[in-house]
């Protein structure tokens, strides 16, 4: 590793721009967190099922926690080796090339309001624009279902929406971007319009294979290529910003949940991670080869250290830690999140109770947007203290169904079962959920000492395109392990309990 000097700390700054706040972390190059800040994102509901930002918002908290984290340790510009950026997937914007204004508010990833041209596409309505069925083109070319998840669909909301934003585009007067692309933008004062492959691999319109703008998929979305900006790896060069003194470089963009893969260290086929938070996150690495999943995964372009494509196969779980917002703001059986394991401990196990906690929907691997929650197994001798800890074991059982779903697919193409799980977010925090983890896979779960691995990632693939490290390996050799929690089951136990989860998730597709 290299640094500037042995006594003048650097630091490298990593924008964490998500859902619910946007956060800037100062990393040591040792990896180690020298400051934080942190603000709310407020949230826009124009009607059910919408879910919008203010793009302006996000990019005047993100810009004030910067500067407050170096007026934290007092950091001067010259000590910022370069700037990482992380972002919310999926979540679209479109502004003016000439004055930099959204033309409409961010449409986030969450919002639903194109699910109908979704479910159009799905059933061959407009297969003539590809020559053949369009949910089949959109899988093979991007690795993802055509969902309203996905940005293309917003994209074409807006263009289509807006009063003369389609003839605007097709002039060449406007820019699309994910979060990402808004941030570089801004920071580089309307100098750069930059993407990378990880957030590029989102929006359904780019080809994973050729690592390119896919002009069947523009065709079939009705996208003008003139917004779409230019995809780099993710560790390489985005441009330079002045807006914190000096002339700082970024270096480093990636997907939340790629740069978390990332700052977990997964660099090699068949490490894999999961991101407990609202939902959960589980990224398997695949290496050069993108897999197709016989499992309901998707498969999506990991982080690029460098040019060399590298793929990944994802998973995700709708209701993570919400199940726990529910017990404590719906159920009012906690007062405060932190409550849980106490009063899921309070008791041996679930007493038989099975929570499905499908509030909206089931996710991968049973893809049920339709499913809604249900608990099962009530007898006269359920108390609050059995439910809690089935709230707490439906996180695990709906990860360990991802898992097992990976591995399936990993042995497929010729490689091996997931050997250990790497884990981070908030509730990673909750030793009683990590053992119940372990115990339901048979594997090790690994809980590292900085959780904090999104924002890491994104300081690691800006530390590697600046000089601060010089390979993985490097990197590989900062990660450290604060818990292995072991699994203590019986397999034959185990599966049981998964047998019964799965039951229970029938009977709830049933209902």
């Amino acid at each position: 590793m290299n640094t500037t000097s042995t006594t003048t700390p650097t630091y490298l700054l990593a924008l964490d721009q998500g859902t619910s706040s946007s956060r800037s972390i100062l990393f040591t190059p040792e990896g180690q967190i020298a400051a934080m800040a942190q603000r709310e994102l407020p949230q826009v509901y124009p009607q059910p099922g919408w879910v919008e930002h203010d793009a302006r918002t996000i990019w005047r908290i993100q810009l004030e926690t910067a500067r407050e984290v170096l007026a934290q340790v007092g950091a001067t510009p010259q000590q910022v080796r370069a700037i990482g950026i992380t972002n919310q997937r999926e979540t679209t914007v479109v502004w003016s090339r000439r004055t930099g204004e959204p033309i409409h508010h961010a449409i986030v990833w969450q919002d639903r309001r194109t699910e109908a041209f979704c479910a159009e596409l799905r059933a061959g309505q407009h297969d003539a624009r590809c020559g053949g069925s369009a949910e089949a083109l959109v899988q093979q070319r991007t690795g993802l279902r055509t969902d309203a998840y996905f940005s293309a669909t917003k994209l074409r909301w807006i263009l289509d929406q807006v009063p003369g934003a389609r003839e605007a585009a097709e002039r060449g007067e406007l820019a699309f971007g994910t979060i990402d692309s808004w941030l570089i933008w801004q920071l580089t004062e309307g100098r750069e319009h930059l993407t990378d492959a990880s957030n590029a691999s989102r929006t359904m319109l780019f080809n994973i294979h050729t690592g390119q703008w896919d002009d069947d998929l523009l065709r079939l979305f009705d996208i003008p290529r003139a917004v779409l900006p230019e995809v780099r790896p993710s560790s390489s060069e985005f441009g330079h910003t002045t807006l914190l003194g000096g002339q700082l470089p970024i270096g480093g963009v990636a997907g939340d949940q790629q740069a978390s893969l990332f700052g977990q260290a997964c660099f090699r086929p068949g490490l894999a991670k999961n991101t407990y938070g609202t939902g959960c996150f589980m990224l398997m690495h695949t290496g050069d080869q993108a897999q197709a999943s016989q499992n309901g995964l998707l498969t999506t372009a990991a982080a690029q250290p460098d040019a060399r494509h590298a793929y990944a196969l994802e998973g995700s779980v709708f209701i993570g830690g919400a199940v726990v917002q529910w017990l404590r703001d719906g159920l009012q059986a906690i007062r405060a999140s932190g409550e849980v394991q106490q009063l899921a401990e309070s008791v041996p196990d679930a007493g038989g109770v099975v929570f499905v906690p499908a509030f909206t929907g089931l996710g991968a691997p049973y893809w049920a947007g339709d499913a809604r929650g249900a608990i099962l197994g009530l007898t006269r001798g359920s108390t609050v203290a059995h439910i809690a800890r089935a709230a707490l074991e439906s996180i695990a059982f709906q990860s360990a169904a991802l898992l097992q779903a990976m591995s399936r697919d990993a042995v497929a193409h010729g490689g091996s079962p997931v050997s250990e799980l790497r884990v981070d977010g908030g509730a990673c925090a909750n030793d009683l959920l990590m053992q119940i983890q372990a115990d339901l896979l048979g594997i090790p779960v690994v809980r590292p000492k900085v959780i904090e691995t999104t924002a890491l990632g994104a300081a690691y693939l800006a530390g590697l395109a600046t000089g601060v490290y010089r390979n993985l390996s490097e990197l590989e050799a900062q990660w450290q392990v604060d818990r292995r929690f072991l699994p203590t089951l019986s397999r034959a136990e185990a599966a049981a309990r998964m047998a019964r989860w799965e039951h229970a998730v029938r009977q709830t597709l049933a209902a």
